[in-house]
């Protein structure tokens, strides 16, 4: 079980170095799209520019127009490669203040016992919290909570359900 874990983990930090190492150059995109430029080449990438000028921030301190949440398969904690693009926007807008704080809650669908439920909700928001560090983000900026099961986005005892609640959102304080 353990040796699953460590390969699990080995191949998760292996995807995300690997969309890591695109040829985009993200601080520029980034730099044309705070000055009001456009932003063709981050749109090819499938990331969107994140305005770090201060305007572009909503009410609870987050980017706007930037998704927070990290949906996970079933019985997994693997961030996956289509979220690369939301967990790399979310960290350049936080290390473009030292001052930003994120707490990553990590959640559950209903399944499964309470404790195992809150260790998995654990593992998803540490998951987050070391590709948010492995951007460069710092340690001391992120903080992984786990609410397993008890804070459901959806109702409902479907799969439709359940994928929504299996997730880690990351709420800016």
């Amino acid at each position: 079980m353990i040796t699953f874990k460590r390969v699990s983990i080995a191949l998760s930090v292996a995807a995300l170095l690997a969309g890591c190492s695109s040829g985009v150059k993200l601080d520029e995109n980034a730099a044309a799209g705070a000055n009001g430029g456009a932003n063709t080449s981050g749109a090819a990438s499938g990331v969107a520019g994140v305005d770090l000028t201060g305007s572009q921030i909503d009410a609870d301190g987050g980017p706007r127009g930037v998704g927070r949440v990290v949906y996970f398969d079933f019985d997994s904690f693997i961030v996956k490669p289509d979220a690369q693009g939301l967990v790399d926007a979310n960290a350049r807008f936080i290390k473009a203040d030292p001052s930003r704080k994120v707490t990553v809650e990590g959640h559950t669908d209903e399944r499964g016992g309470r404790e195992y439920n809150l260790a998995l909700g654990q593992k998803r928001a540490e998951a987050v919290r070391r590709s948010l560090n492995l951007l460069g983000v710092s340690d001391n900026q992120v903080e992984a909570v786990s609410f397993g099961e008890e804070k459901p986005a959806v109702s409902g005892n479907n799969e439709a359900a359940y994928s929504q609640n299996r997730r880690a959102e990351l709420s800016y304080r």
